[in-house]
């Protein structure tokens, strides 16, 4: 064999070996892209399986409420061959969200078996739809979880806000008032917040009113925003004693006036008018309340009495 030949079969054969690898190579991301695929749609079949089977149950208990569902015969036992098929094989599919959706089943069929042996022995059946009416708002909220959440469980899943359970509970096909007395939608929502998950906003436990008129103690909550007010003092009113009775004051009374006769007054005296000499004052309760005392210059300006002055 010329080395011309041996070259080409050699290159051939590596040409051929690449080849059959990679042929190989893209058969197994076949198979597994498939298995995948076949996974993803089993998924999703349980989650139309589901809801038929819910959306049957609805009818079915509207039926008993209303009076049209009479025999045990219009009760359908709940099948599930999807999830069985599911469970019958290894998959990458989280087991626990299988699981509870196996539980809910479970107990669908032991409540619809209830139903029919209550309605086959013509009995009182309210004990018997009220279970089932629980059992079947809990489908619902697995279901909930199973579509938005990836089947995790409630405490795992994320915030949501109410009314994005409402909005999907509207596209689906189980109306709010589909049972008489019962609002499914809020039914839902109170059972998927009793199991632990989060939802917005939280229901009120106070009104407005007796929000405001709270008394808050700064002490009691140190965490709290903007810091909350202390209860305001509330003043001491006086404890008034009993009112002591009067006693009336006893008013003394004015004396009286005395009243003096007026005695007759001697005429006053005349004196001689002289230029020289002073007058003498005549008034006698001047004299007795004043004494008129000279000082000595006084005295000595005074001339000396003429002669016949009165002394």
């Amino acid at each position: 064999m010329s080395n011309a030949t041996f070259e080409t079969f050699l290159v051939s054969g590596i040409l051929i070996l690449i080849i059959a690898i990679g042929y190989l190579a893209w058969s197994a991301w076949r198979w597994v892209d498939r298995e995948r695929d076949m996974e993803k749609r089993s998924l999703d079949g349980i989650r139309h399986e589901m809801r038929l089977n819910l959306k049957r149950l609805l009818d079915e208990l509207r039926g008993v409420a209303d009076g049209s569902v009479q025999s045990e015969i219009d009760i359908i036992p709940v099948v599930h061959p999807q999830l069985d098929a599911l469970l019958s094989r290894p998959n990458e599919a989280d087991r626990r969200g299988l699981t509870i959706v196996r539980g809910n089943y479970n107990e669908l069929a032991a409540h619809k078996q209830s139903l029919r042996a209550a309605l086959a022995g013509a009995v009182s059946v309210e004990t018997s739809a009220n279970r089932a009416v629980q059992a079947l708002v809990g489908s619902i909220a697995t279901l909930y979880l199973w579509e938005e959440h990836k089947g995790c469980p409630p405490e795992g899943a994320r915030s949501t806000r109410t009314w994005d359970v409402r909005d999907w509970m509207k596209a689906t096909p189980f109306e709010a008032h589909a049972l008489p007395g019962l609002h499914l939608r809020d039914e839902v929502v109170a059972h998927l917040r009793a199991e632990g998950m989060t939802l917005t906003p939280k229901p009120l436990t106070h009104t407005a009113h007796e929000f405001y008129s709270m008394q808050y103690d700064r002490k009691a909550d140190p965490n709290a925003p903007f810091w909350k007010r202390k209860p305001k003092k509330q003043p001491v009113e006086p404890v008034e004693e009993p009112a002591a009775e009067a006693v009336p004051e006893q008013v003394e009374a004015a004396p009286e006036p005395v009243y003096e006769p007026d005695l007759p007054q001697d005429p006053p005296m005349e004196q001689a008018a002289t230029p020289d000499v002073e007058a003498v004052d005549t008034n006698p309760q001047a004299s007795e309340a004043e004494t008129i005392e000279p000082s000595a210059e006084t005295m000595s300006e005074t001339k000396p009495p003429s002669p016949g002055s009165v002394h």
